[in-house]
């Protein structure tokens, strides 16, 4: 056996399918073994595998023992002359396993080797070529030195950025999302080491491989595409701790017990800078621009009213001081509020959004205004202008921070995706079908394929090897690959040449149940598929439970009228006050969904299902709750209750 291919997965069904199918294409005529360690999934994963790939060795463990664990277990069973670790987000090129192995019998003093990687939107990964992560190099990592001084012999190590990446080089670190190694060396230097929970591990075995005397290289001459890039975790605080406790540990293990001490002074250093800067970062990103909107709304008003004052009543300070100490608050908050729940400071911001939410609002405010006693109904008047000035001011501030790093979000008007299918009439129509299932379903403004289809239809745009003028001409805003009628090869190749176009990128497996893919290295994996976990964001999840609550009370509010209209009279104060405890939703999912699908909710009262009176249909049911999951909306619960 010449090789040993290691996946390690957990919860990414839809990606492993595609890295295995393009780990078979790249087997073919190369003595290969296949194996897949699942810890744990609950995704449907070994399912997949035993159905769709019967010949790979899959080791299903019961638990999440972690990624060193779970990579010795195969390992140890494994027989390859080299052993490969592999994610399961990659996409390899059906050569690259024979390149790699024959620059690996051609270099005899090589005991690891990494290749070329690009995310999703074909740019390159900086973590594939890596040094050992000393003090200082491990400090400028984590300060941030590294970044703003990538050049720099000094300061640039951590990612060797100061080397070519289209050349071969000599390296210390290994990426763990593609780490080829000698049998021979792991049987000298040993298996991962299992302190390492996560991250970390590559690190140290690369660096017991250059301490048994064996070098390790970054060959560039093959290319990956891996969909969750390095800078996916960085920014997290959560990937800092982690990153941060694997680093002491491999202190303690390679470095002498002064410089061990040394080193965690550094990181320890590094780290509370990084926190504080990510948190700062983060903080300011979610307030600044609340903070904007309540300012100059506020602002608006403290100069607007004294004018008003003057001009209609010829008295300065006409109206009592509660109006700007207490009203003017209230009709802001009132304002925000329909801003939050209309999506408004979300990522993806649609200015119809804006004005659909002061609209709302400043309904709400007129009706509590008609409610209130004669001497607190100050001035509709100002509240119509006030209305306006607002609308005016978040309008601006979107605009105006669209174009700064303060708030990442899209200001965007476009509903409907734009998409190209690259591939034959049969595979296009089958991811036809899923495009279809969406919510929202993105136009297709036609297909690509070989000329030797001689594809006549209205639909055909012309040939894989025009894709950079179709692009240019019909502006889609994604290409989807079809991988039954193109080689990963020549995919990867495409995402390459169209990297620096704004055009994003996404591959069907044959018979395609998924669509894949990731528009940059910031981004973890995409898929439409997977884009289910819509309702379970903590956002819609806040969102969903603002409106269980204002429902419930409104419901109690009325219930001496709302009473008469229910036969049962004791469900009804049942399903409120279970409600009002968080129990259950007002709107769930069916009881035909996946039990993984049940658990981003509570148990629903009503269901999308049951509105459309086709609860007792499973296909028809399953297609309601996948559709309420992809895309929901707080007028979905209303429509439905």
């Amino acid at each position: 056996m010449k090789l040993s291919v290691i996946i390690v997965n957990y919860n990414v069904k839809f990606f492993l399918e595609q890295a295995l199918l393009s780990v078979q294409r790249a087997s073919k005529g190369l003595a290969i073994e296949t194996y897949v360690v699942d810890n744990n999934s609950t995704d449907g994963s070994c399912a997949m595998v035993k159905q769709k790939f019967p010949d790979v060795t899959l080791i299903e463990n019961k638990d999440n023992p972690g990624f060193s664990v779970a990579n010795n277990q195969a390992i140890r069973q494994s027989k390859g002359e080299y052993v490969l670790l592999l994610n399961p987000d990659t996409l390899v090129q059906e050569d690259t396993f024979r390149k790699v192995i024959d620059f690996m019998d051609a270099q005899p003093d090589a005991g690891g080797l990494g290749v070329k990687m690009v995310d999703g939107k074909g740019v390159f990964l900086p973590e594939s070529k890596r040094g050992l992560p000393t003090p200082w190099v491990a400090f400028c990592k984590m300060s941030g030195l590294a970044s703003m001084f990538p050049k720099s012999k000094t300061f640039g190590k951590y990612h060797l950025s100061y080397l070519s990446a289209d050349q071969t080089h000599e390296i210390e670190v290994l990426a763990g999302a593609f780490m080829l190694m000698r049998r021979s060396t792991l049987d000298k230097v040993g298996l991962l080491d299992e302190a390492f929970f996560m991250y970390g591990e590559d690190i140290d075995l690369s660096y017991r491989i250059t301490l048994g005397g064996m070098k390790n290289y970054y060959y560039p001459h093959t290319t990956i595409i891996h969909y969750k890039g390095e800078s996916t975790k960085k920014g997290s605080l959560n990937y800092v701790l982690t990153f941060y406790k694997a680093m002491i540990i491999f202190a303690e293990k390679h470095f002498a017990e002064k410089n061990a001490k040394r080193y965690v002074a550094l990181i320890s250093l590094a780290v509370y800078f990084s926190a504080a800067l990510s948190l700062l970062k983060r903080w300011v990103s979610n307030t600044i621009l609340p903070v904007f909107d309540i300012s100059l709304i506020f602002a608006g008003f403290y100069f607007l009213v004294p004018y008003w004052e003057i001009w209609q009543f010829n008295e300065p300070n006409y109206y009592h001081p509660i109006f700007m100490q207490l009203f003017v608050p209230a009709y802001i908050l009132i304002w925000l509020g329909g801003l939050f729940f209309s999506g408004a400071y979300g990522k993806r911001i649609k200015l119809w959004q804006v004005f659909k939410s002061y609209l709302a609002a400043t309904a709400l405010i007129l009706v509590i205004y008609a409610l209130l006693p004669e001497s607190w109904r100050f001035s509709r008047a100002l509240i119509l202008i006030g209305t306006l000035w607002g609308l005016a001011v978040s309008v601006a501030n979107r605009f105006l921070l669209q174009f700064t790093s303060l708030h990442k979000f899209v200001l965007s008007e476009k509903e409907t995706k734009r998409v190209i299918i690259v591939g034959t009439k049969t595979e296009a129509e089958a991811v036809r079908k899923i495009l279809d299932f969406q919510s929202t379903p993105p136009i297709v403004m036609g297909n690509v394929c070989s000329s030797k289809d001689n594809n006549n239809s209205p639909l055909f745009l012309g040939t894989p090897e025009q894709l950079p003028e179709i692009c240019r001409v019909n502006k889609p805003d994604e290409l989807i690959f079809c991988m039954y009628d193109i080689d990963s090869s020549e995919i990867i190749q495409y995402i390459v040449q169209l990297s620096d176009t704004p055009v994003h990128f996404k591959i069907a497996a044959p018979q395609p149940e998924s669509i894949v893919g990731s528009s940059s290295s910031e981004i973890s994996g995409e898929l439409y598929s997977l884009e289910l976990n819509a309702v379970s964001s903590h956002f819609n999840k806040t969102r969903k439970r603002a409106f269980d609550l204002l429902f419930a009370l409104g419901l109690l509010v009325w219930s001496p009228l709302a009473i008469w209209v229910f036969s049962n009279k004791k469900q009804y104060f049942t399903n409120i006050f279970a409600v009002l405890k968080a129990h259950k939703t007002w709107v769930g999912f069916s009881k035909y969904s996946p039990e993984k699908l049940q658990k981003t909710l509570k148990p629903g009262v009503l269901s999308q299902a049951a509105s459309y009176k086709c609860e007792q249909n499973p296909e028809k049911a399953g297609f309601y709750d996948r559709q309420y999951a992809q895309n929901y909306k707080i007028t979905t619960d209303f429509l439905v209750i």
